[in-house]
């Protein structure tokens, strides 16, 4: 059986889908293809159930319930740190109420932080890796930022008006921000799912425990980080969380979907199911 799994093209994914790529976990009757593209493109296209597993933000799970499950593996959260807002020039919470902020998708978590954050922010769309270059430019004068971006925004020259995953866990009693998660299609039916699931989790524990041969791979995907900060970036969202979401990861996901829901932002949804 052919399965397709979509992900963004960075070097966190790179790194958790390494062993399948090059072999080194046994997929049985499974062939893997991997199609890349940007998080949002990957929301919007799991409205239509295009592929079978796909990197999904939080924010869309919302959306795509009725379509796909959560795997209980392969989450991206943010421990204490997460997608940031920055601008060219320090800012007050109160300046950005007049200011258009670029967000790097309207289904991203990134999106959906800003706007619990700042509930009255006005927001547009910019490809997630033009932000910062349109701050400079100054079409905008604020942005979020997520991905590389976030280990080397100071070294470019711009300020921090909030870490959203920071913030989050102050508020929030200390629970990670959940960011991204992967998806399986419902209809693929429980066998399918549970076997597929196994293969995906093996791939993630494969490159855990061969950390410098999955860093070697995913390097290819880094978009100009050195090896030190794509070490930094893949240890941010690549851990025994990525495992496993654990008993808090799973209640974030639960409350950060709630409080989006109570805020107007998502449709209210049921508890997320997390396959195993």
């Amino acid at each position: 059986m052919r399965v397709v799994i979509a992900h963004s093209p960075d070097s966190d994914d790179a790194f958790m889908h390494f062993a399948i790529g090059e072999g080194k976990v046994d997929t049985g009757d499974y062939q893997f293809d991997h199609v890349m593209a940007d998080i949002e493109t990957l929301n919007r296209h799991a409205v239509e159930g295009r592929h079978e597993v796909t990197a999904i933000s939080i924010h869309a799970y919302a959306h795509l319930a009725d379509r796909y499950a959560l795997l209980n593996h392969g989450a991206s959260m943010g421990e204490g740190y997460g997608p940031v807002l920055i601008a060219r020039e320090p800012m007050e919470r109160e300046e950005l109420q007049a200011c258009t902020i670029a967000v790097p998708g309207e289904w991203t978590s990134a999106t959906l932080a800003l706007k619990l954050w700042l509930p009255l922010a006005i927001t547009e769309v910019v490809q997630f890796d033009e932000i910062m270059q349109r701050i400079d430019s100054g079409e905008y004068q604020a942005g979020v930022i997520i991905h590389e971006g976030q280990v080397t925004y100071a070294d470019e020259g711009f300020h921090c008006v909030v870490d959203l995953g920071q913030w989050w866990a102050k508020t929030q009693n200390g629970l990670p921000l959940p960011l991204g998660g992967n998806a399986i299609r419902r209809d693929l039916g429980e066998d399918h799912i549970r076997e597929i699931s196994r293969i995906l989790r093996d791939s993630i524990a494969y490159a855990l425990e061969h950390r410098q041969e999955a860093l070697q791979y995913a390097e290819k995907f880094n978009r100009g980080l050195t090896r030190e900060q794509t070490d930094r970036f893949v240890g941010m969202y690549v851990n025994q969380r990525t495992l496993d979401y654990g008993v808090d990861g799973r209640e974030a996901v639960c409350r950060f979907l709630r409080m989006g829901a109570g805020a107007g932002e998502v449709p209210e949804v049921s508890e997320p199911e997390f396959i195993v």
